[in-house]
């Protein structure tokens, strides 16, 4: 009988300890499964801001932003995927949010004053990026703070802060190209293509900064297209444009030529050089 007992009490006893093992197992996997879980959310999040359709980023960041609506990562999500999916107006109540969050940024207001440029409201983006410390420097910031001064025509401001930004950036195209466009603005023709080279030179698939090149050409009376890597359907689209220029410089003849050129060229049927040139011919 006795030796029952110990049995019994030893089973009991093995049973309790392989109880406490497993639970023990079971709370050390658990906490090794959520650090997966935070990589792969961290992952996933990061997916989401870069190769992911920007409409479903935005479901995906909602979906978060509901369930756990005190991370700042998936406001500051929302709000960015918002902004990629073209979605300004709600991308701007967005980023609000971000920067009332008590873990906010000064990235988070440039990314705010962004938004409100791209809602056109300029004088309220420029009291956002005033409110910022002058010691946080970053490109984003120089670039939008030219913007507004170029938009203020103070131009001596503008060209400094442009230069600030190209300094602050290994990817200068963008820079280049607007920088560009506002010295074209100016009348300043030679030097905004100049600096339109430059940007296609740093991005040889921009194909704003090759129209503006074009057409600052074309200002100068210049209307023959530059040495600049174009495909076909490119090449009808700058012959279109300096077509145009050339129309508006009063070298009409000119202007046909290169709007026929343009229709010729394009592999498909190019409906708004066709309309041009049919106008032209029409005595319009």
């Amino acid at each position: 009988m006795r030796h029952l007992i110990r049995v019994t009490l030893g089973v009991a006893v093995a049973a309790s300890l392989s109880a406490c093992d497993k639970t023990g197992d079971k709370v050390e996997m658990d906490r090794k499964f959520q650090g997966v879980n935070v990589i792969d959310e961290t992952n996933l999040n990061e997916v989401m801001l870069t190769v992911g359709d920007p409409n479903e980023a935005v479901d995906y960041f909602k979906r978060s932003s509901t369930s756990e609506p005190d991370r700042i990562d998936f406001q500051r999500g929302l709000a960015s995927s918002l902004i990629r999916a073209k979605r300004f107006p709600e991308a701007r109540i967005a980023w609000a949010q971000v920067v009332d969050h008590e873990e906010a940024t000064n990235e988070d207001r440039v990314a705010l004053a962004d938004a409100l440029i791209r809602t056109n409201d300029w004088d309220q983006a420029e009291k956002v990026l005033m409110s910022i410390p002058p010691t946080h420097e970053s490109f984003k910031r120089y670039r939008l703070e030219a913007m507004i001064a170029d938009g203020k025509k103070d131009w001596k401001k503008a060209d400094a802060f442009y230069e600030v930004a190209l300094g602050l950036t290994t990817k200068p195209a963008s820079v280049m190209n607007n920088w560009g466009y506002s010295k074209l603005t100016r009348g300043d023709f030679r030097e905004a293509e100049r600096l339109f080279g430059e940007a296609i030179n740093a991005d040889q698939t921009m194909f704003t900064a090759k129209n503006n090149l074009v057409m600052a050409r074309g200002a100068q009376g210049n209307y023959t297209l530059p040495v600049i890597p174009m495909t076909q359907p490119e090449r009808a689209e700058l012959l279109y444009t300096l077509g145009l220029a050339a129309v508006k410089r009063g070298d009409v003849q000119i202007g046909k030529g290169l709007l026929r050129e343009a229709v010729e060229t394009h592999p498909q049927h190019f409906e708004a050089a066709a309309r041009a040139l049919s106008a032209l011919e029409d005595g319009a």
